[in-house]
């Protein structure tokens, strides 16, 4: 740290602490916030006298040698002084409070969130306003932020405290810290923006946006896992001031200074031409102007499911899809080409496939590979066909991948083998014009 002759301060402080009558003292406390009149700094020990649960204050008493002709007691905020019942104990925080005891920072990003614990996916608890100064109170361990390049931003969590009270820890990548001595508490340079209180755009920051494809994922219940695990997403970026659009054919970043009104559930992103529309509950359309003066826009939407979530429960399907066959066989013979075992491990092993090769199998494989159920089939053959699978040849340098719709009955197993051109978007959308039809029959009976 920086701020070296902060303990020898606080001890110096401690040191000089003139004790007033303890008749009706309830105990101790120590100071977080300086007061200005008298001049008192935060890391004091000061007797504490009343507490008062209406007006939300300490009566504390201020030491004879800071009174400077003032008066003896001074109100202070519940939240501006740690209690405790003894001054051994008292003294004894502020020794270990004597790091940060003069330590505050200034804000230098509007909506710069404080939260419940230290970690980005936390609750929010408070909204710093731009230029805002707060106090710190200490350094936390935490989970830092991802920067736009998908490293941990530098700087560190602190608990820290606002003037109003709230409590919380804050990411320091935003922050300007600096000590304060006495005279008037300034913020060094930023000027503070009034703001309002903003519903919406809390709502807004609270959520997480993915592009509107994920939905219709959802909705037509055909999830590409490998899209997913990308995690496309709009990103305002609190913690770092950078906004970010990431989509498969698009990624974007917004540096600005703050967010604020522009209509109706519409807000802009000071310092970039960057701006968001809540048009529904679940649906905002983001938008920004290239270079070449073309306005973008695009829609993202808050899912009623966390993305994690919609993977895992998709992996559960395609396993139960999957373990229908294998409880089916696993074992499926067919006199043209040959037999297929499939492995409670979600691999298979195939001998006897000669006459499919060159065609639709490398001559170069020994017929091991990966079931994976990661295509789909039009509702169009959803009267023929049970669904669709691949079989990936893993045992070569290049692997290979073959794809299937399938018909499951007590006999066996019918393949259908799909061209690579009548897949579209993980969807079997066409057979070839004169399909290679594949009879398996159960190895032994059911």
């Amino acid at each position: 740290m920086i701020f070296k002759n902060s303990r020898a301060s606080i001890l110096l402080t401690l040191a000089a602490v003139t004790l007033l009558s303890s008749c009706s003292r309830l105990g101790w406390g120590v100071l977080l916030w300086s007061i200005e009149d008298p001049p008192v700094l935060s890391g004091t020990v000061l007797p504490v006298y009343i507490k008062s649960n209406i007006d939300k204050v300490w009566v504390v008493g201020i030491p004879e040698t800071l009174r400077r002709g003032g008066a003896e007691k001074v109100e202070v905020p519940l939240s501006q002084l740690e209690f405790f019942g003894s001054r051994r104990k008292a003294v004894k925080w502020a020794g270990d409070f004597s790091e940060y005891a003069y330590v505050y920072a200034e804000n230098l990003q509007d909506g710069l969130p404080i939260r419940d614990a230290p970690d980005n996916n936390s609750k929010r608890v408070y909204r710093l306003r731009l230029g805002e100064v707060i106090k710190i109170l200490s350094a936390v361990h935490g989970n830092p932020p991802i920067s736009t390049t998908g490293d941990p931003l530098p700087g560190e969590w602190y608990r820290v405290l606002t003037h109003d009270g709230i409590i919380g820890h804050c990411f320091s990548y935003r922050l300007k810290l600096f000590e304060y001595g006495e005279g008037p508490m300034q913020a060094s340079s930023a000027v503070q923006k009034e703001t309002v209180a903003d519903p919406e755009l809390e709502t807004v920051l609270s959520r997480t946006w993915s592009p509107e494809s994920y939905q219709q994922m959802i909705n037509s219940r055909r999830i590409n896992i490998q899209e997913m695990e990308k995690k496309y997403r709009f990103d305002p970026g609190q913690e770092t001031g950078i906004a970010r659009i990431i989509l498969p054919d698009l990624e974007r970043q917004f540096q600005y200074d703050g967010i604020y009104p522009n209509g109706e559930n519409s807000w802009r992103f000071e310092g970039s031409n960057l701006q968001m529309i809540l048009r529904s509950s679940n649906t905002l359309a983001v938008q920004f102007t290239e270079g070449t003066g073309t306005r973008r826009t695009m829609l993202f939407v808050s899912l009623p499911t966390e993305v994690n979530d919609i993977i895992i429960q998709e992996n559960a399907r395609r396993e139960g899809q999957f373990m229908n066959i294998y409880n089916q066989g696993p074992v499926f013979t067919s006199s043209n080409y040959g037999t297929i075992t499939f492995l409670r491990t979600g691999d298979f092993t195939w001998t006897g496939y000669d006459l499919l090769v060159p065609q639709f199998i490398s001559a170069e494989t020994n017929g091991k590979g990966r079931v994976n159920m990661d295509i789909y089939i039009s509702p169009l053959f959803e009267a023929q066909f049970n669904g669709a699978f691949s079989f990936r040849f893993t045992d070569i340098r290049q692997n290979s991948t073959i794809y299937f719709m399938y018909t499951l009955n007590n006999d066996g197993l019918r393949l259908e083998v799909v061209p690579e051109f009548g897949i579209e978007d993980v969807t079997v959308t066409q057979r070839a014009s004169s399909p290679t039809v594949l009879y398996f029959f159960r190895d032994s009976p059911l």
